[in-house]
């Protein structure tokens, strides 16, 4: 194509992904409010961006793998810019459910903080190759200086390759999820060959040199020099592998501490999606706390990690399924035994159904973490219309420069 037949186009907002939009509507990645820019129009898309006139916004990016690697979205904005839109996009969501509320300032994780990530691994004629997809796109960039993650995750590259040496078809990349812990690096690998005899042999070989804590092969444990804890609070709990973690240390202590605020001075609590116990251990320093999760095994966990830890409060546990069977009324206020306070965090789906038995039962005081907006502020508005006061929302990016935006939020019954 030539230079005129490229498309020229000024930039109006930024969509939920982090692309930018023009009339059409028209994306494209990695341009900014305000800037006028040319491309290519493929499919609502614009490609081989050239642009025009910049914003005042851009900044340069600090990663040199940004410009091919699909890890990041935001590097090329300010954090000034990036906190504001992120704010803005929870605002949106609420304006569009007809609430509002007062937001505190909002908390980013520093760089070089993320402490887990799924690499794609490849093995090449030469040897392997591990790195993150590049936008929308199959192709492995490898990342040796990316400014994302703790340092050990970064030192796992390696480890990473050599396990797509021994065990890795030339057909299908390896997925391999590696999480850092205090003793060590915690992998869980997909896609990999089937475990026999002698792979079992190599890999454990593997873990040894390496320094893995935990070797986990297609959901088949292979190795584990010592058990892979996380602290929680003063519990230390080991996961299953694969399991849901806060993605940066950073930020769990900010929606942590905004938790425990929101809880502070109740006796006892229910902590609804509860995964390992994020939250249900620290508050078991001060309360009783009812942890409710669909998976058992994360349950196991964080059972077994209160009765280790010393000084805690008692932890109940229940595995519920609480999309199709929520917690009812009578589950939440038993007999002189109700819950003064919720904690809930869903995945991204958020909690429609447990949100309304919430509202029924008319807990004291809400806190609601959550990795979406939109299902957010669906939630809030049934809890707002049963009676509740949206006090005010924390917004916690430990996704640094990414378009992800997680949020805490306080929820009062009101007299």
């Amino acid at each position: 194509m030539t230079d005129a037949a490229r498309t020229t186009a000024t930039i109006s907002r930024l969509g939920h992904q982090g692309d930018g939009v023009a009339d059409g509507p028209l994306f494209a990645p990695r341009t900014l409010p305000g800037e006028t820019v040319s491309g290519f129009a493929e499919n609502s898309r614009l490609t081989s961006i050239r642009i025009e006139t910049p914003s005042e916004h851009r900044v340069q990016p600090i990663c040199r793998h940004y410009k091919s690697c699909g890890g990041c979205q935001l590097q090329h904005a300010s954090d000034g810019f990036v906190a504001e839109w992120k704010t803005d996009v929870v605002r949106t969501a609420l304006t569009a459910q007809g609430l509002e509320t007062e937001f505190r300032p909002i908390h980013t994780s520093p760089p070089g903080a993320r402490r887990r990530a799924t690499l794609a691994v490849r093995r090449t004629k030469k040897g392997a190759m591990a790195g993150f997809h590049g936008q929308a796109s199959d192709v492995i960039t490898e990342i040796p200086d990316c400014q994302l993650v703790e340092p050990a995750l970064k030192a796992a590259i390696p480890v990473a390759e050599a396990l797509a040496m021994a065990g890795a078809s030339r057909k299908t990349p390896l997925a391999v999820t590696v999480t850092t812990s205090d003793a060590g690096l915690d992998i869980l690998v997909r896609n990999g060959k089937p475990l026999d005899g002698p792979l079992r042999i190599k890999l454990a070989q593997l873990a040894d040199q390496n320094r893995i804590a935990r070797l986990t092969w297609d959901d088949e444990p292979v190795a584990m020099e010592q058990p892979p804890v996380q602290p929680f609070g003063a519990a230390r709990v080991c996961p299953p592998p694969g399991a849901f973690l806060q993605a940066t240390r950073d930020g769990e202590a900010a929606l942590l501490a905004a938790v425990q605020e929101i809880t502070g001075g109740a006796k006892r609590i229910v902590d609804l999606f509860a995964g390992c116990g994020t939250f249900t251990l620290p508050l078991a320093q001060t309360a009783e706390v009812h942890a409710v999760e669909g998976e058992h095994s994360m349950l196991k966990a964080l059972d077994a990690g209160w009765r280790r830890a010393a000084g805690l409060k008692k932890v109940t546990t229940e595995v519920r399924d609480l999309f199709r069977n929520p917690l009812l009324p009578e589950d939440l206020n038993p007999f002189g035994a109700s819950f003064e306070a919720a904690v809930i965090d869903p995945p991204r789906a958020g909690a429609e159904a447990q949100t309304a038995q919430l509202a029924k039962a008319r807990t004291p005081v809400i806190a609601y973490v959550s990795c979406n907006p939109v299902s957010f502020a669906r939630d809030a508005k049934v809890l707002v219309t049963a009676g509740y006061s949206l006090d005010w929302v924390q917004v916690v990016d430990q996704f640094r420069w990414s378009a992800h935006t997680e949020l805490v939020a306080r929820f009062t019954m009101k007299d």
